[in-house]
């Protein structure tokens, strides 16, 4: 099969076409045509080599853990999925991912996409759409009539995240670039911040929770914004306890844990029209494609979720 592999670590001219096996299918896995793939920062920070102490795979590595498709073949112990069912999922963190023309996936961590959404926006969902879900309701524990900041809406873990905190009842304010807060006005947001020429800590006061996708200095001011008791997660690095706790609040660092369970939750919510796809900025499954597409994600600068669109 075709896929965009790195055989090491280094800048995009380590991203190269090349033909390689299929890989193995498990008992409980499912063999997955991939029709979509979307890039998000794991991607690239595995590619410069920043996780090789956490995933130190073998090369040739293929990058890309989000995955829209059809099941071409499923495993002796898989029993919720058959042949030609249009999935979608995170997969497990391998080297066998998703910049390619066939991915296996644990059944575990698949779910079905709605008929109304296409390969290229269902791929824009698992990664982005679980961190959303994960950090504002399994580690934020967000409830109705509570005011929410949640940094870079614009981005593709924002554009879900201000979705679910609306849908649950929060009040949600959102940093972003002068020229996305219309976007985001239509998503949901209360009030939008332009990091650009204002300083959140100045504006926003007395808030239940913060979701930072930014780090470092934002990630520090963002505790300014608490009122007692209130918490922070961080999805870029671990905030500062010492900090947390001269200021009276709760901090925690998520990392995405894959639930297809969750996933098939936030079908659901695609599937009613309740959850709106990202915007899509999409690239073609080539080597200069993936190449682009990694360098657009790394610039730290893209409205929505970039999307690599097979065939």
């Amino acid at each position: 099969m075709k896929a965009v592999v790195i055989e090491t670590y280094g800048g995009v001219s380590e991203l190269k076409e090349k033909v390689v096996e299929k890989p193995a299918l498990l008992d409980n896995q499912v063999l997955v045509e991939v029709k979509a793939a979307s890039v998000n920062p794991i991607d690239w920070k595995l590619r410069e080599g920043y996780l090789q102490e956490r995933y130190d795979f073998e090369f040739p590595i293929i990058l890309g853990w989000d995955v829209a498709g059809i099941v071409t073949e499923v495993g002796k112990h898989v029993q919720e999925f058959q042949v030609g069912d249009r999935v979608f999922a995170r997969p497990e963190l391998t080297r066998y991912g998703t910049y390619a023309e066939y991915t296996v996936v644990d059944e575990l961590l698949l779910a079905r996409i709605p008929d109304n959404i296409s390969f290229e926006e269902a791929a824009s969902v698992p990664l982005a759409g679980l961190t959303a879900y994960q950090a504002l309701f399994d580690v934020l524990e967000i409830m109705e009539g509570q005011k929410v900041l949640i940094h870079a809406g614009a981005g593709g873990v924002g554009t879900y995240a201000i979705q679910l905190a609306k849908l649950k009842g929060a009040y949600v304010a959102t940093t972003a670039s002068k020229k996305n807060h219309s976007y985001l006005t239509s998503l949901g947001a209360d009030q939008c911040i332009d990091y650009k020429s204002e300083s959140f800590e100045q504006i926003l006061n007395e808030y239940d929770a913060v979701f930072d996708t930014v780090g470092g200095e934002t990630l520090s001011n963002s505790m300014k914004v608490l009122h007692k008791g209130g918490k922070i997660v961080s999805i870029v690095e671990p905030p500062s306890e010492q900090e947390a706790q001269r200021y009276g609040i709760r901090e925690e660092y998520h990392w995405l844990i894959p639930r297809g369970d969750q996933l098939q939750e936030l079908a659901s919510l695609l599937e009613q029209g309740r959850l709106k796809p990202a915007q899509l900025e999409k690239f073609p499954f080539t080597e200069n494609g993936v190449r682009n597409a990694q360098e657009l994600s790394e610039s730290g600068h893209t409205k929505g979720k970039i999307v690599i669109k097979m065939g």
